[in-house]
């Protein structure tokens, strides 16, 4: 390890992420699922199923924003972990490490917001469990959800089956939830009133699969790193060049109008309800078509294509008429974004 100690860039999703896990955990715990290294891992069941189990942590600061907190946040983080590898999510788990001097108004509301999604989504929390630390030991509240889930026969999704002639699509605008999140902190001082977009995408992965199958290469949630960091991961394990246009890529006017300002790039900032789909070129603008039909992939774009070559970069065609290498998120630029 280059550092002694761990550092806020080793929870950024970008390459001190991929450092400690590739060189502290990943030789000690090394197994087949845990090194496919995607959003969830597949366990083979008996009569030829599959699960797909996942967890994930949620430290966000505020843990209230607009759009959403951080008990949606979580559930919703969760499902999607499951959605990209094609699972029906079917069961939730819930740990929550609460300060002591937490407001019980502000826990009523974090639980609310658990049902809410809970019975929206028919997706049920069967086990949980409750941890209390000294005040000053942490932030209010930590939450962790596991989920499990399941995937029919037939479909294969992963980060390294994306192949030249492929396409890249993202189902609607990038970087609202980093913006959102940024505009609700203390002292920057900004008139924001982007929302972020946390939203669960079980329904629209599911919508996808049945309607185009085996067209369908890959899934993934763009969260910490950003488009870019997610795009160079698949680049890496399909071992391809992803050429990106910068002028397809939705971004919101005053997503862009903040970056500009604070210096950020939109494709690392962190998003909570957009997936990239890598799909068969010969089906790309069915797929886009299908997914403009739906609530959360009205807005989608063809972003992309996949190319052949033994370079395994993701490169940025700049509205300029120039070319930018899109490498992973190195840094923190917003710490406690989920």
């Amino acid at each position: 390890m280059k550092t002694k100690r761990i550092l806020i860039d080793h929870g950024s999703g970008g390459l001190a992420t991929k450092e400690l896990i590739d060189e502290l955990f990943r030789p000690l715990l090394s197994n087949p699922w845990l090194n496919r290294m995607e959003d969830s891992a597949l366990i083979q069941a008996p009569e030829g199923k599959k699960i797909a189990f996942t967890t994930d942590s949620y430290v966000i600061d505020p843990i209230f924003f607009p759009g959403g907190d951080i008990g949606s946040l979580s559930m919703h983080g969760t499902i999607n972990d499951l959605a990209m590898q094609g699972a029906e999510p079917a069961a939730l788990s819930l740990g929550l490490i609460l300060e002591e001097g937490l407001l019980m108004d502000e826990l009523y509301k974090i639980a609310l917001s658990l049902q809410k999604v809970s019975q929206q989504t028919g997706i049920p929390i069967v086990t949980a469990d409750t941890k209390v630390v000294p005040k000053g030991k942490g932030d209010k509240i930590f939450i962790n959800t596991s989920g499990i889930g399941y995937v029919k026969e037939g479909i294969e999704l992963g980060s390294d089956l994306a192949v030249k002639g492929d396409a890249v699509i993202v189902s609607g605008t990038i970087g609202d939830h980093g913006v959102a999140i940024m505009g609700t902190r203390a002292g920057l001082g900004l008139d924001i009133t982007i929302k972020s977009d946390t939203a669960p995408l079980h329904e629209l992965t599911h919508f996808l699969l049945e309607k185009f199958g085996s067209s369908i290469k890959c899934f993934r949630d763009p969260t910490r790193g950003g488009l870019a960091t997610v795009l160079s991961e698949i680049a890496t394990a399909s071992q391809v060049e992803i050429i990106i246009e910068e002028a397809a890529i939705p971004i919101k006017p005053q997503v862009q109008s903040v970056c500009d300002l604070l210096g950020l790039d939109p494709l690392y900032l962190a998003n909570e309800g957009k997936l990239i789909a890598i799909v068969d070129g010969s089906v790309a603008k069915d797929v886009l078509h299908a997914m403009h039909q739906t609530e959360l992939g009205k807005d989608a774009a063809l972003i992309g294509t996949i190319h052949h070559s033994n370079k395994q970069r993701t490169v940025l065609q700049t509205a300029i008429g120039g070319k930018r290498l899109l490498e992973p998120l190195s840094g923190e630029p917003l710490p406690r974004i989920c």
